[in-house]
């Protein structure tokens, strides 16, 4: 009998279907990253963080609050947002509500570099992630991403403040 310490092994359909989602989450990211390095000089964490900022409210979040969505340390955001403020696209203010807070804030060439990044950004996760799919397999996707996603974070996942605008990249 398997217990916490000496579970069952993996095999069969659950081998498979474990496998088949470690297969994806190796090679997305790779892909992900080339695309939007080659075209835009960005990496796929950079394009999340320009994402997460064009769709808060005022374009700014705090950075604990964006690290979270980022699923990011402090440090590692810190030094995304450091390469984003060099590049004029991002900047970092004491947060007026509260003075020991730092915000981010996309700035206007943020939002245009943000906005020029993702169509190409969007016709490639459609092309390896949703066109392969059927509608209800979409769906089935979508539900299967949200309970994997509870069970992993129990502080939910992350909404765009604006439901109407397309969710093209998590920022991870």
């Amino acid at each position: 009998m398997p217990d916490l310490y000496h579970p069952e092994p993996l095999s069969g359909g659950d081998l498979e279907t474990w496998a088949s989602l470690a297969t994806v989450l190796e090679w997305l990211p790779n892909v992900l990253d080339a695309q939007l390095t080659h075209a835009c000089g960005l990496t796929h964490f950079e394009y999340g963080i320009l994402y997460a900022l064009a769709n808060a409210p005022g374009h700014a979040l705090r950075m604990g609050v964006l690290a979270g969505f980022a699923n990011s340390s402090l440090p590692r955001l810190s030094r995304a947002a450091s390469r984003l403020e060099s590049r004029g696209w991002l900047e970092r203010s004491a947060d007026p509500q509260d003075g020991r807070s730092t915000l981010a804030t996309l700035t206007e060439a943020g939002y245009q570099q943000y906005e020029g990044a993702t169509p190409g950004h969007e016709r490639l996760v459609r092309r390896l992630v949703l066109d392969p799919l059927t509608s209800a397999q979409k769906r089935q996707l979508r539900e299967a991403a949200r309970r994997i996603i509870r069970a992993v974070r129990t502080d939910g996942e992350w909404q765009s403040s604006s439901a109407q605008r397309p969710l093209s990249a998590p920022a991870r």
